[in-house]
């Protein structure tokens, strides 16, 4: 089922937050249209084509290009 939002999940006291798959299966850059990746431990999901990382803020991903970041060669 696509919820439109990160889920959040309690297993014991940490909160893990997974990404539905159904949803990331969806999503495009709206730079470039290729696929996001997305990466849990900075909440972004990452489009390497435009080399921008776009937030997940609250649950609700942010696919605005004024509000990713540019992407480190490290990233």
């Amino acid at each position: 089922m696509v919820t439109g939002t990160i889920m959040s999940s309690t297993n014991g006291q940490d909160s893990i937050r997974v990404l539905d798959p159904a949803l990331l299966s969806l999503l495009v850059c709206p730079e470039t249209k290729s696929p996001l990746e997305y990466n849990k431990a900075n909440s972004e999901l990452i489009s390497r084509q435009a080399g921008l990382a776009f937030p997940v803020i609250d649950g609700v991903p942010v696919l605005l290009a004024d509000q990713a970041r540019a992407l480190n060669p490290d990233d």
